[in-house]
This record gives structure tokens, C-alpha cells and sequence, in this order.
């Protein structure tokens, strides 16, 4: 005996709420090992009066495997990630450790004071110090009484 089966089209269509979902996991939840996919890491941008702070989220990276360079209000961190050097023959069952290069740059709406720029690493997290210039720090100006007319 032969059972029809009732033909609906939209049986496979995706829901709004699945699509949306695979939409966030695939972009932007769990980025890859550091210096993931495409060259990102996560970092942090916080504004003071005096400064800038970045924090940028480099856990097991050598300090002299990451470059900062300051230029007018732009920032740009850069480094690469080199495997450990290995006995020649050696023979992986399992290497996940990720080998890459990042490069991330953040412009700033205002002037730093690059010469006064200060990066420290720590704990995995490289943290820049970065003083806004004089030129853009606001300036109270006092206001004057008008000068009197000569009589």
C-alpha cells in the first residue's frame, strides 16, 4: 500500500530566529584562536578627559612579537605569531595552536600625543596610554567687559 505524503513548502524553509542565529555564530560569536580569523583580536577603546586607553586582548604573545605605531589620531597594532622552532623530523599527532598575523587600526576624532604615548603588556592584555594633544583639549576663555569708547 502506497501513503501520499502532503506537499508543504515551507517544511524546509529556515525560521527568521534560526537564520538570524547561524547569521551571529558564524560572524561574530567565538572569533578563532588569537589573531583569528582574518587578522582579529578583541580590543577595548575607553575615553578620558587627559587620554585614550586601549586594551587589546593578546594572551600568550611575546611583546616583541607585537608593533605599535602611533600616526596624528590613528593607531594601528600589529604582530605576528611564530610557531616555537621545532626539532627537524618531528612528527605531529595534533597541532592546534594558531601561526598568524593581525593588524588592527582605531582612528581616534581627535589629536594624540604621540611622544607621550606609553604601552605596557601584561597578563596577556597590551594596554596603550594614549594623551590627547593639547590642540584638542577644550580651553575655558574668559570673557571680557567691552572696552569703553573714547569720549
Amino acid at each position: 500500500m502506497a501513503y501520499l505524503t502532503r506537499y508543504e513548502p515551507l517544511r524546509e524553509a529556515m525560521s527568521l530566529r534560526d537564520a538570524m542565529d547561524r547569521l551571529f555564530q558564524d560572524s561574530f560569536v567565538r572569533p578563532a584562536a588569537v589573531g583569528g580569523r582574518n587578522g582579529w583580536v578583541p580590543m577595548d577603546v575607553e575615553e578620558t578627559a587627559e587620554a585614550f586607553k586601549v586594551t587589546v586582548a593578546l594572551p600568550g604573545w611575546k611583546p616583541e612579537d607585537i608593533h605599535v605605531t602611533v600616526q596624528e589620531g590613528t593607531v594601528t597594532v600589529s604582530g605576528e605569531y611564530k610557531p616555537a622552532a621545532t626539532v627537524e623530523g618531528a612528527n605531529f599527532h595534533v597541532r592546534e595552536r594558531a601561526f598568524t598575523s593581525f593588524s588592527r587600526t582605531f582612528s581616534f576624532p581627535m589629536g594624540i600625543a604621540a611622544e607621550k604615548a606609553e604601552a605596557i603588556y601584561a597578563n596577556g592584555d597590551l594596554v596603550l596610554t594614549l594623551p590627547k594633544a593639547e590642540s584638542a583639549k577644550p580651553r575655558k576663555i574668559e570673557i571680557g567687559a567691552p572696552a569703553t569708547a573714547a569720549k
